[in-house]
């Protein structure tokens, strides 16, 4: 899968610039039976309707050129959205002081869960101000990292 995601970042990191946008991150994943493939764009004025067509077209008739899925797919363009998964080195450098949701594997002090204000990423682990206590964690016991959007 890994093979498919690169090359979908590959087809659609300079069609994402070159409608003025950022690629934030490519997945290719199986839910209720069915494959998507979805590419993540961003914008510092935020991502429009209009952004996601303009990128889904041209890269949607790269693919069927490059043909790298023979299964048949969904294929979707998207913001990253407000709440994006930091996944990435350059994700957790780009939100350090950012309030963030974190989703743990198996609970860590009682908790499945925290909200934090990231203070550091390193060596595979996420450094979170919690209060008024500082933790570091595996990346390895993190199953998710979101940014956190208060209502």
């Amino acid at each position: 899968m890994s093979k498919i995601t690169d090359l979908t970042a590959q087809l659609a990191r300079p069609v994402a610039e070159a409608n003025g946008c950022t690629l934030w991150d490519v997945e290719y994943v199986k839910e209720a039976g069915s494959w998507y493939l979805r590419v993540y764009i961003d914008k510092d004025t935020g991502v429009s309707i209009d952004d996601c067509e303009a990128v889904s077209r041209v890269v949607s008739d790269l693919l069927d050129e490059a043909d790298p899925i023979q299964d048949p797919y969904t294929f979707e363009v998207s913001s990253a959205g407000a709440d994006r998964a930091l996944k990435k080195p350059e994700h957790f450098q780009a939100f350090l002081g950012a309030q963030v949701d974190v989703k743990f594997y198996q609970a860590r002090n009682g908790q499945k869960s925290c909200t934090g204000i990231l203070t550091g990423y390193q060596d595979e682990a996420i450094t979170l101000t919690l209060g008024e206590e500082t933790v570091t964690i595996p990346m390895g016991q993190v199953a998710l990292v979101r940014l956190h959007v208060a209502f």
